[in-house]
């Protein structure tokens, strides 16, 4: 029997309480949501090919049985080496170091791709990540659900449900409210990528640990906008459940 759900609403997310159950075995057809983070650079000359590996995944989600939710989070330790990444983002340097801590100090690189918070891949390794994907694609995974709208012209407001937390999962949990970009282009003038035009989907631009994201700037595309959730053990970093939609 499924638990009632855990509704996340309003300004803040306080308290895991979270439904906890056996998790049903996914439906002929049914893809389970796997997170694909990369961390990337526009100061990095083996990032952009990563950069593509990410969008093709996102665009024909070639695994079977796999929901790919993309993540493009652009660290900020190259911005001091001859070109500062526009996209950068203190939150995706303190993602990567708390992954760090879990794969070993020297596993903190670019370009890197981490699968649900569990496994990482160098991330223009696009067989590898794929491989990565199908194995946490059969594990079990929370039941997460999400709606985003603009509450205001500026404003974005996420709606979260999590029920069926694997049985497995003894640790505390977080909840993060995501917000990314499709679509983005740069033309890098100085650094390793001089001379280049870059492409980017699934940009991180906001990292929440709250449902409210405030003071979305009038510049990033609203038809290029999507929101993203990710359950995750505060320990092992591993994600139990995640969720991605259009924001409204």
């Amino acid at each position: 029997m499924k638990c009632a759900p855990l509704v996340i609403a309003g300004s803040m997310i306080v308290a895991w309480m979270g439904a906890r159950g056996t998790a049903a075995a996914p439906q002929a057809g049914e893809r389970v949501p796997v997170v694909v983070e990369l961390f990337t650079s526009e100061g990095c000359s083996s990032c952009p090919p990563a950069d593509g590996v990410l969008s093709r995944l996102a665009r024909e989600q070639p695994v079977a049985g796999a929901q790919i939710i993309p993540l493009g989070l652009h660290v900020t330790y190259w911005d001091q080496l001859g070109w500062k990444d526009a996209a950068s983002l203190p939150a995706a340097t303190s993602r990567q170091q708390d992954y760090g801590r879990i794969f070993g100090e020297d596993r903190i690189y670019t370009p890197q791709a981490v699968i649900d918070g569990r496994d990482e891949v160098v991330g223009s390794d696009e067989k590898g990540i794929a491989r990565a994907v199908a194995a946490a694609a059969k594990r079990p995974h929370a039941h997460v659900s999400l709606s985003a709208s603009f509450a205001r012209p500026d404003t974005v407001v996420a709606r979260v449900e999590v029920a069926d937390v694997p049985t497995d999962v003894k640790e505390k949990l977080r909840t993060l409210v995501i917000l990314t970009e499709d679509g983005l282009s740069s033309i890098v003038t100085r650094g390793e990528n001089g001379g280049r035009t870059l492409h980017h989907d699934a940009v991180v631009r906001r990292v929440s640990a709250t449902v409210e994201i405030p003071a979305v700037p009038a510049s990033w595309r609203r038809d290029r906008l999507r929101a993203v959730v990710v359950v995750q053990g505060e320990k092992s970093q591993r994600i139990v459940g995640a969720a991605t939609a259009a924001i409204q």
